[in-house]
């Protein structure tokens, strides 16, 4: 099998994971937190997402090694130098598959160690992160190198989700409303982390003039974050409504 054969193997695969994930996301998202179909459906994301990640990190990787025969379907001729494909198309694919890959599988482990937490700080937990970060600073270096201003921001949310994945990780006896919010922040910042990545290299075939707008880019981020300050919103009135209800009684 050739190098362009296996890339276009993976973007099938990469399409046929990713379209699920990115239906199946609102199922969690809308639906009361614990309940059976939140638990199944959002489990079924997040391991979506992490196929998704991962067929994603190997087209990055064909287009490192071949950028102009994986890329022979852009229009765009000032994106046709294989410094650019490289740039776009290879490291920072590569960085936001990671990132997908991390954030969906945090929110996996921040369920699983809920009564064991220093449990999760085992080696794949922990060196997903640091990963996280480091793809994150190759993708600025990368951006600087090629000039491309959308490399130069992007690479933030990935140093922000590592460094607060570290903190929780290493945490001492979070409570159960921070297991929940940690939760919430991982499962929808994958969420936004593959849907920023759908619509922006989808763009590149449907519309070529906006591919790299960062207005386009901040859309999914900008709706995600919104859900999660929503979500933690309701996270912490349930949390005081019940410490207020689980305050000394008065003997009569």
């Amino acid at each position: 099998m050739s190098i362009v054969d296996l890339f276009h193997a993976l973007v099938w695969c990469h399409i046929a994971t990713g379209a699920v994930g990115l239906a199946s996301f609102w199922v969690p998202v809308g639906s009361r937190k614990g309940a059976r179909l939140h638990r199944r459906i959002g489990r079924l994301f997040a391991w979506l997402m992490i196929a998704t990640g991962s067929f994603a990190t190997g087209m990055g990787l064909c287009t490192l090694i071949a950028p102009i025969e994986t890329h022979d379907h852009v229009m765009d001729p000032a994106l046709m130098d294989p410094a650019i494909l490289r740039g776009l198309f290879g490291h920072m694919m590569i960085y936001l598959a990671i990132l997908t890959v991390s954030l969906a599988w945090h929110s996996l482990e921040v369920v699983r160690w809920k009564r064991d937490h220093p449990g999760g700080r085992n080696a794949l937990a922990v060196g997903l992160q640091f990963v996280v970060i480091a793809a994150a600073i190759n993708c600025f270096v990368q951006g600087l190198i090629i000039n491309q201003p959308l490399m130069l921001g992007i690479p933030v949310i990935g140093v922000a989700s590592g460094i607060t994945n570290l903190v929780f990780l290493f945490r001492n006896h979070p409570g159960p409303a921070d297991y929940l919010m940690e939760h919430i922040k991982a499962g929808v910042g994958a969420g936004i982390s593959v849907y920023t990545a759908f619509l922006a290299f989808g763009m590149v075939r449907l519309f070529p003039d906006h591919a790299f707008n960062p207005a386009v880019w901040s859309i999914p981020t900008v709706v995600g974050v919104a859900l999660i300050l929503w979500h933690w919103r309701k996270t912490m009135t349930a949390a005081s409504a019940r410490n207020a209800g689980a305050g000394p009684r008065v003997a009569h």
